[in-house]
């Protein structure tokens, strides 16, 4: 009796086993027939039509641009703190979502006959003025740009020598490879279009080039809109030129900031890329009135300009520019302020009056048009994609709990235990009250 037991069980046993081989079966073929299902949407996905919402010049969503004077480039000490004083700059305009930065010549147009010109280019073309306005402006493009694009913008330059010490802007338009968001910035390539059809292929850092609709010369940046829900690797995305200012228009993700250089004090007022020009700004000054007793949200504007001075202030720039008629700085200015009433240095660089001053005025500027609140942040790199937060989230993942192993009922890699460090004898005595 015993042994026809045993061998009954064994017969349930082995009809359980196959048992669980059909289902496993199944839903293996379920997974495959569900991944070829998802394969088939993307690939539709990569040549549906982009729509593109036409907004109206009312509606466009409310700008700030700041300007900066090339003036405080000379005033560092070596040619790597120069890099690093023009990426504090990039920093504080990118943490503050600033749509434009204009770097201006606040010396006067004797000291550009005395000194030597440089050009670059910009949204305006090729524009030409002193090496400090040129190199600050050039860092500034640079690190706005994102970085697959980067080598074919900025070739070797002597401006850009010290770029491996500057910090990233890690900004949010920065996309990486599997990055899937609907917007993305590329640059036209010379691949030609098969047939006779309108269209340029744009490379917008995925391993192939986009197709759009247009036809555009080489070697242009554009800001391409691609279908949602499309195939990342595929090689038959559809895509459709869009405007710069599109992305923050339809999703309210910041898109970065542009660079335009001023000769002169009156060429940032003059010479505003905004229809009308700027209707809110602002100059700061020491000797401006106290930030603080403006009322919150009781600057209104549509398009704001912060003017910021170098290391004498805004008044070097009036007496050197000869198409400014007015007797003080602040009759230039809607509002005139004083961002650090009670300061306890001499001085405050402008880089450091920069993040001052825009933290400062933020709860007083009041935008017509804001923009939408960003959620889409699964589509766009996080924080923990870069930096310590990077190695904290790796080794988060390789510690695991042993419950859960034995759980899971499989093999897991558990890290290793350090061993206690051997503190160093110090032969100076104990110093640890200094560190």
């Amino acid at each position: 009796m015993k042994i026809n037991e045993k061998k009954r069980l064994t017969d349930r046993e082995k009809l359980e086993q196959r048992e669980r081989k059909r289902h496993l079966r199944q839903n293996r073929l379920l997974k495959r027939v569900e991944q070829e299902f998802a394969t088939l949407e993307k690939e539709k996905a990569c040549t549906a039509k982009v729509e593109v919402t036409p907004v109206s010049e009312a509606e466009h969503v409310s700008t700030i641009s700041i300007a900066v004077p090339g003036s405080i480039m000379d005033n560092a000490q070596s040619p790597e703190l120069r890099t690093y004083l023009a990426g504090q700059i990039a920093r504080a305009a990118c943490i503050f979502q600033i749509d434009e930065v204009i770097v201006f010549d606040d010396c006067g147009p004797s000291n550009q006959v005395t000194d030597r010109l440089s050009t670059i280019q910009t949204a305006e073309g090729t524009t030409a003025a002193r090496r400090c306005c040129i190199q600050l402006a050039r860092i500034l493009q640079y690190l706005e740009c994102p970085q697959y694009l980067r080598k074919y913008f900025f070739p070797l330059h002597n401006d850009l020598k010290f770029s491996g010490l500057l910090n990233p802007l890690d900004s949010q338009h920065h996309l990486r490879q599997q990055s899937e968001f609907v917007f993305r910035e590329g640059i036209v390539t010379n691949k030609p279009i098969k047939g006779k059809k309108a269209g340029a292929f744009v490379n917008v850092g995925l391993l192939n080039d986009v197709l759009v609709d247009t036809t555009l010369e080489t070697n242009l940046r554009v800001t391409v809109k691609m279908p949602a829900g499309a195939d990342l690797k595929s090689k038959k995305i559809r895509a459709k030129v869009v405007p710069p200012s599109q992305p923050r228009q339809e999703t309210g993700i910041y898109w970065g900031y542009t660079v335009r250089i001023a000769n002169s004090l009156s060429q940032v007022f003059t010479k505003s890329p905004y229809r009308g020009g700027y209707d809110m700004t602002i100059g700061t000054s020491d000797s401006g009135s106290n930030v603080h007793d403006l009322e919150p949200n009781g600057l209104s504007y549509q398009h704001a300009l912060i003017v910021f001075g170098g290391v004498l202030g805004l008044e070097p720039a009036l007496e050197n520019d000869p198409k400014l008629m007015v007797d003080a700085v602040q009759d230039l200015f809607d509002e005139y302020v004083n961002t650090v009433p009670v300061q306890g240095s001499r001085t405050i660089r402008t880089e450091e009056a920069i993040l001052i001053s825009l933290a400062a005025l933020g709860n007083k500027l009041k935008p017509v048009n804001a923009p939408k609140p960003f959620t889409s942040f699964d589509a766009i790199p996080q924080s923990q994609d870069t930096g310590i937060k990077q190695y904290a989230f790796n080794e988060k993942r390789s510690k695991v709990v042993v419950s859960d192993a034995v759980q899971n009922e499989r093999p897991v890699a558990i890290s290793r235990p350090l061993l206690p460090a051997v503190p160093p004898v110090d032969k100076f005595g104990d110093m640890s009250r200094f560190d």
